[in-house]
C-alpha cells in the first residue's frame, strides 16, 4: 500500500504552525497571567512547533516571545483559524482533537486585554521531551542517513526514492518506528516501508545511505538504482507503512499488543516518497528514525485498505473517473464492502489542491449509519491521521462510502491553473495539480469488547 500525502510547503501559512490547544473544559479567570494560565496553554501544545529548527516561522518559547505574538494568537485563535482541525467535530470525534473551548479563547483573549501579565515567570518549568511525545525511553536502534542530502536553493520541489540499511545481530519484534526530521523547514512528508531481507539473500549494499531523485530515473529502475533488492534480483519482503511524518502532525502509537511488525536482522528502511519543499537558499537534511522493539510479536497486527485512488479491493475506485471540467464542482464517490466483523482504528482522509468537502460513514446491513470523519471546507495544507478515541466496530456486510467534492472554479483560491483547465487523476500522480481522492482505513480483526478498548 502506498500512503501518499502531497501538497506544496511554500503553501503553508507562514503566520503560524500547527498547534493542539488543551481542549478540556475550565472557567475563565478574571485576571489572567502568562505563568499560571497562559504558558500552559502555549508551552504544552504550540511550543512543540514553535521553536528553534522546527516547521514554525516564530518562537513561543518563554513570556517575551509569546507577549511579542500575543495580539496574534489572539485574532486566530478568537476566529478558530488556529489551532487547524479540519474534521467537523459535530459529526465525530478522534484523539487529540484541535478545538478550543470558547472559555479557552476567552482566557487568552483576556490576559491580551489586561496588559499580558507575566505573573510568576521564574517558577515555569518548560517541557523537555517536545521531539518524542509518544515515548519516554531511549531509542533501542537510531536508523540515520550517513550523509546529508542537499537541497538546491531553486524554489523546487524534490522527492526522492531513499534506502536506509541496518543491520543487527539477530531477529526481532518492533512496536514503533518513529520520524525524526534532520530540517525541520524542508522535509514536507515521508512515506516508509520496512523492507527485510532473508539470510543469505542480501550481502552487498547493508553499508550505506542511497536515493535516487524520482524525477530524473525511470520507474522501473529506481529500485535497481538504490540497491533495494536481493542479490539475485528477486524483491524481498516489504512491510508497508511502518512509519509517516506530515508537518505539524503527530502520530499515534497503539495500546501495547495493537500494531507492530517482525525485524529481521539484515533490512532498510524503503522511503518510496521522500518530499523536500523548495527552498531559495541551499540547505541539508539528515533525518534519521527511532526503532523501539517489543519483547513478542504483536497480538494483534494491523491491516490497511484504501478506497479511491490506488484502491485494494473489488469497487474501492472512485466513480466516476476523477476527471474535474474547468469551471465546474463536481462530486464523486468511493465505496468497499467489508467481509468480515473490523475494528476501525485510523482513517486518512486525502486528496489535492481542488478538493472542497470530504465525508466518510459506514452503512450497515441492519441500516445504521456510523459516522467516521467530515471535513466541511477541505485544506489540501493540513491533511491528518484521524484515530478514533475509542475502536470503532464495523460489522462484516457493511459498506464504507467516502464522497468528496472538487471545486474547479476561478472562485476557488487553491485551484493551480488560471484560468481553470481539467484536472483529473493521473495513475496516483504525486503532483498537486494533478487529483487524488483517497480514504486510507487502518484496523484490526474484530474482538468482542473491542467497542470499549481505549486507543488513546
Amino acid at each position: 500500500m502506498q500512503l501518499r500525502i502531497h501538497y506544496t510547503l511554500a503553501l503553508i501559512p507562514a503566520i503560524f504552525a500547527a498547534c493542539t490547544f488543551n481542549s478540556n473544559k475550565q472557567d475563565t479567570p478574571a485576571n489572567p497571567t502568562f505563568a499560571e494560565h497562559v504558558a500552559p496553554i502555549i508551552y504544552k501544545n504550540c511550543t512543540p512547533c514553535h521553536r528553534d529548527d522546527n516547521i514554525a516561522p516564530f518562537k513561543l518559547t518563554n513570556y517575551t516571545e509569546v507577549r511579542n505574538r500575543a495580539s496574534l494568537i489572539k485574532v486566530v485563535t478568537a476566529t478558530r483559524f488556529m489551532p487547524p482541525w479540519p474534521a467537523d467535530p459535530s459529526y465525530s470525534h478522534f484523539i487529540g482533537e484541535k478545538v478550543l473551548t470558547d472559555a479557552e479563547i476567552a482566557t487568552i483573549g483576556l490576559w491580551v486585554d489586561q496588559g499580558m501579565q507575566p505573573g510568576d515567570t521564574a517558577k515555569l518549568q518548560p517541557p523537555s521531551t517536545w521531539d518524542q511525545p509518544f515515548t519516554n525511553r531511549k531509542a533501542d536502534l537510531v536508523i540515520a542517513m550517513d550523509k546529508r542530502y542537499i537541497i538546491k536553493g531553486n524554489n523546487t520541489d524534490n522527492f526522492l526514492v531513499m534506502k536506509l540499511p541496518y543491520k543487527m545481530a539477530k531477529d526481532t519484534f518492533v512496536r514503533f518506528i518513529e520520524y525524526i526530521p534532520g530540517n525541520r523547514k524542508v522535509v514536507h512528508h515521508v512515506n516508509a516501508h520496512l523492507i527485510s531481507y532473508e539470510p543469505g539473500k542480501k550481502i552487498n549494499g547493508l553499508d550505506k545511505t542511497v536515493w535516487a531523485n524520482q524525477q530524473d530515473t525511470l520507474a522501473g529502475e529506481i529500485h535497481k538504482t538504490i540497491g533495494l533488492l536481493n542479490d539475485d534480483g528477486t524483491y524481498p519482503l516489504m512491510t508497508p507503512s511502518v512509519s509517516n511524518y506530515l508537518p505539524g502532525n503527530i502520530p499515534y502509537m497503539y495500546p501495547q499488543g495493537i500494531g507492530g511488525y517482525r525485524f529481521k536482522a539484515n533490512g532498510a528502511l524503503y522511503l518510496n516518497d521522500m518530499h523536500y519543499g523548495p527552498t531559495p537558499i541551499d540547505v541539508s537534511d539528515s533525518s534519521y528514525f527511532n526503532i523501539y522493539f517489543s519483547p513478542k510479536a504483536p497480538e494483534r497486527p494491523t491491516g490497511e485498505f484504501i478506497l479511491g485512488t490506488l484502491s485494494t479491493g473489488k469497487r474501492a475506485e472512485v466513480t466516476p473517473a476523477l476527471i474535474v471540467p474547468p469551471n465546474t464542482v463536481k462530486s464523486f464517490k468511493a465505496e468497499k464492502i467489508i467481509d468480515k466483523n473490523i475494528s476501525l482504528l485510523t482513517v486518512i482522509p486525502h486528496m489535492h489542491l481542488i478538493g472542497k468537502t470530504f465525508k466518510a460513514y459506514v452503512l450497515t446491513p441492519q441500516g445504521d449509519t456510523i459516522n467516521l470523519v467530515r471535513i466541511n471546507k477541505w485544506d489540501f495544507r493540513w491533511q491528518y491521521f484521524y484515530t478514533f478515541k475509542k475502536m470503532v466496530k464495523i460489522p462484516a456486510g457493511s459498506r464504507i462510502v467516502a464522497e468528496g467534492v472538487y471545486d474547479n472554479t476561478a472562485q476557488n483560491p487553491n485551484n493551480p491553473y488560471s484560468p481553470p483547465r481539467e484536472i483529473r487523476e493521473r495513475d496516483g500522480s504525486m503532483r498537486t495539480t494533478d487529483e487524488m481522492f483517497q480514504l486510507i482505513c487502518v484496523y484490526v480483526n474484530y474482538k468482542p469488547g473491542d467497542e470499549n478498548i481505549p486507543l488513546e
